[in-house]
């Protein structure tokens, strides 16, 4: 078995070859193919999907979809083409056709009508399952579960599984691809569930994996145990090499086509982000409705996690017209406020949109007119939404790493709701912000960044740390809760933080997993008699609740006075019982510090993982009020006026915008939208670029014209009303 050195540095090689574009200079081939073809990535802004279900060859009406896409103006288009079944008369054996297919090519047919349109065309690929006759002729391509079993598709048991990491993929859809190109010259391949449906046992994975490492694959998901990691690493590294061969291929059909994978994105991703985004010219964010317990800003966040992975290259956000319930009703449709508020939310965040439809015949027409209405307002306006830079001076941190190596299973619940809450407090606080991944952390990316917010960012590498630290000797300011930085980058925990120096605390090596009635002392500072800033609003709570989860940490140097000190759990019941049996201590529930021109907020509770479970008005307000005394400057934009508004603020070529997205609606947190709820007057504040004056000054959703004035380098404007979405455009 290899050591934890080995380990280390072998996962390290694997993450550094990714990264680097190894093995076959994938970074020098995608700057070579830059010079040999005109990119088409970024010209696309509004596109459509049209996935075919089998029997639709000979039913669907062509026409009317190539009038549809001409009506709504969409510039680029994804086609069912192969894969589970093809569309198209495929030459290639056991490449299944449509039964339906008879001497037809709805693929084909699909490709000239949009062609003609003057459309981008992507074919759609989907190789996550086969019909009998291929399980028959090389069963060693299906996927084999912990028990040893082929897999069975579970919503089609006539079907089989396949394995996403060995030969079926490799070779046979390898195959599969170069045909589609050859034939059709499309644009490229955007392949879903190219990743696989979860962990498989094949003979192909177990030797593969033993060769990597020497391990039997894991049967467990603690990423504690060592198979684990490696099996997160090789994974990884085997979906980077299926990505790099069949885009490889494809280049060598069209050097201006390329691979576009599916992918999830945010923390919870299954490939690393960021060589992702250095590989990817386009990425698309598969993330297409809502469902459960998810707010409508969850379209947002998708589109700040793909930009904070790719920079300025073209995130495209797949916005569903069906439902996405678990229960699949795929043949019905949203209601058309939902569709309008998530494709919105995705659009005022920087991401273009993507409608998708299942099935070519159309049961429910009710979508049509929406999205419609939605690319008509977006083909009037592109050119103030082809935007250049975001102008957030905030950055909230997700981190991949940990919630691979510090979350495993449970990582939905230790990472994901901390940064939950913390982007709602954002949004109730009307704060502009990006988001930015954690192997991003260098002075290139986070440098046009005042603040960094750290939600339980907790395994960090020292390296990570230093680029923190380099962000703070910048003059940068950092939010940070809970265990941030008290684990490795592979989970391990510190006997202290790694960021204790910044923080001015020691962890102790004591922790609380669950506070009940646990409360903070608001403080008034000793010397002044005066509340900070942090408490502004809370000045006559006298004590707050505390959160659920707290590290003990103690201060290295006390600088600031705690405003905030620890009341520790007493019972709650019974009631007689119920009173505080240490009602004052010193152990300080924030720790507040100014380093040069930074400034450092660390939290030791849950403040935002408690807040995205209980939705307290004093933890959005601590949160705001930490953000804001962190900055310390004037916002970009702010926004004054009734309502939960999304805020985004950006630059184009000519002009700059504010986007300000209604959210205020009885089903914010529980979709989907009925209608929408008018909100009354807003007033902007925008701080002009230095030495841009306004020429004018637009509504460019309502038409109306707002009252503006500038005065001292500022915007100050008025507007009247929002329904769903208001666009202020200031053209230079």
């Amino acid at each position: 078995m290899p050591s934890r050195r080995d380990f280390l540095e072998g996962v390290t090689s694997v993450a550094a070859s990714c990264a680097l574009g190894r093995p076959g200079g994938f970074a020098s081939a995608r700057r070579q193919t830059e010079i040999e073809a005109t990119a088409w990535f970024d010209r696309p802004m509004r596109w459509a999907q049209l996935t075919l279900v089998e029997n639709d060859p000979g039913r669907f009406d062509l026409k009317e979809w190539l009038d549809y896409f001409r009506r709504v103006h969409a510039d680029a288009a994804c086609l069912s083409a192969g894969g589970c079944v093809a569309y198209y008369p495929t030459r290639i054996p056991l490449h299944h056709r449509s039964e339906w297919l008879k001497d037809t090519d709805p693929f084909g047919d699909l490709v000239a009508g949009c062609r003609k349109l003057g459309m981008v065309v992507v074919a759609r690929t989907d190789p996550h399952a086969v019909h009998q006759d291929v399980f028959d002729a090389h069963p060693e391509w299906i996927a084999v579960d912990a028990e040893g079993r082929k897999r069975r598709r579970w919503a089609s048991p006539e079907m089989w599984v396949t394995c996403a990491l060995g030969p079926y993929n490799f070779e046979f859809m390898t195959e599969v691809t170069r045909e589609i190109v050859t034939l059709y010259k499309v644009d490229g391949i955007f392949s879903n569930r190219w990743s696989g449906s979860g962990m498989c046992y094949c003979d192909h994975c177990r030797k593969s994996f033993r060769d990597h490492c020497g391990l039997e694959l894991p049967r467990r998901g603690d990423p504690r145990d060592p198979a684990r990691r490696y099996y997160i690493l090789w994974r990884e590294q085997r979906l980077f090499d299926l990505w790099r061969l069949w885009d490889s291929e494809i280049r060598k059909i069209n050097p201006a086509a390329r691979f576009i994978p599916n992918s999830g994105g945010g923390a919870l991703s299954d490939l690393d982000m960021r060589t992702a985004g250095e590989m990817a010219d386009i990425m698309i964010a598969d993330r297409q409705a809502r469902r459960g317990m998810a707010a409508p800003w969850a379209n947002g966040k998708n589109a700040k996690e793909f930009r904070a992975a790719i920079g300025r290259k073209p995130a495209v956000g797949i916005f569903s017209v069906g439902l996405e319930e678990p229960y699949r009703w795929k043949d019905s449709v949203q209601s058309g406020a939902e569709i309008r508020i998530w494709a919105t939310e995705g659009i005022a965040n920087g991401m273009r949109p993507w409608f998708t439809k299942f099935s070519g015949v159309l049961y429910d027409r009710r979508w049509l007119k929406v999205v419609e209405d939605l690319y008509g307002w977006l083909n009037r306006n592109e050119a103030y939404l082809r935007n250049e830079e975001s102008l957030a001076r905030v950055a909230l941190v997700y981190s991949q790493q940990t919630a691979r190596f510090y979350g495993g299973e449970r990582a939905a619940q230790k990472v994901e709701d901390h940064t939950l809450g913390f982007y709602h407090a954002l949004v109730e606080s009307r704060i502009p912000f990006d988001m930015v991944h954690d192997r991003l952390l260098d002075a290139e990316h986070v440098g046009r960044y005042k603040t960094l917010l750290l939600p339980n960012i907790a395994a960090l590498s020292d390296g990570q740390c230093a680029q923190i630290r380099d962000f703070v000797s910048r003059g940068g300011s950092l939010v940070a809760t809970y265990e941030t930085s008290l684990y490795d980058e592979w989970g391990a925990r510190r006997s202290d933080f790694g960021l204790g120096d910044l923080f001015g605390a020691r962890f102790t090596g004591r922790s609380e997993g669950r506070m009940q009635n646990s409360y903070l002392n608001v403080e008034k500072d000793p010397s002044t008699g005066a509340y900070h800033p942090l408490l502004a609003g809370l000045e006559d709570a006298g004590r707050i609740i505390n959160g659920v989860q707290r590290v003990d940490a103690v201060a290295l140097e006390r600088s600031i006075p705690p405003p905030l000190t620890l009341i520790p759990s007493y019972p709650d019941l019974p009631m007689e019982k119920v009173y505080p049996r240490q009602p004052k201590t010193d152990i300080p529930g924030v720790f507040l510090r100014e380093v040069g021109k930074g400034r450092v907020v660390y939290f030791p509770w849950d403040i935002d993982r408690t807040f995205w479970e209980v939705l307290c008005v004093d933890r959005e307000k601590l949160l705001r009020n930490a953000v804001d005394w962190a900055t310390h400057e004037e916002r970009p934009v702010t926004v004054t006026g009734p309502g939960v508004v999304d805020v985004t603020v950006w630059r184009q070529k000519s002009s700059m915008t504010v986007h300000l997205v209604n959210l205020t609606n009885p089903m914010m947190m529980k979709g989907p939208f009925r209608e929408f709820y008018p909100i009354g007057e807003q007033r902007v504040r925008l701080r002009l670029p230095g030495g841009r004056k306004a020429s004018k000054v637009e509504l460019l959703v309502s038409g109306q014209d707002p009252r503006a004035s500038v005065s001292g380098g500022y915007l100050e404007a008025a507007i009247p009303s929002i329904l769903v979405h208001e666009l202020l455009a200031v053209n230079w």
